[in-house]
């Protein structure tokens, strides 16, 4: 089944949490690129090492550079699911 992408940005990504919380990581990726740790398609990440959504900001001690796959991954239990 495809995937609605406009129903997707209407039920979530558009509402304005998720606009005010995607500038903020737009501009840590800018802070980093500034800083020349990371560039446009090197295949990095950056990672906040407290997370957005519980309350971490841009500072620069907050803020890491990480390949995709370990970024993007999640720590999971023995049987497959999400910790």
């Amino acid at each position: 089944m495809p995937r609605d992408y406009k129903k997707e940005y209407a039920n979530y990504q558009g509402k304005p949490e998720q606009i005010r919380n995607r500038a903020k990581r737009n501009a840590a990726r800018k802070e980093m690129m500034d800083a020349g740790l990371v560039r446009k398609g090197d295949g990095k990440d950056v990672d906040h090492a407290t997370p957005i959504a519980k309350g971490g900001g841009n500072s620069r001690g907050n803020l890491r550079v990480q390949s995709q796959s370990q970024n993007r991954s999640f720590a999971r239990t023995r049987t497959a699911r999400m910790k």
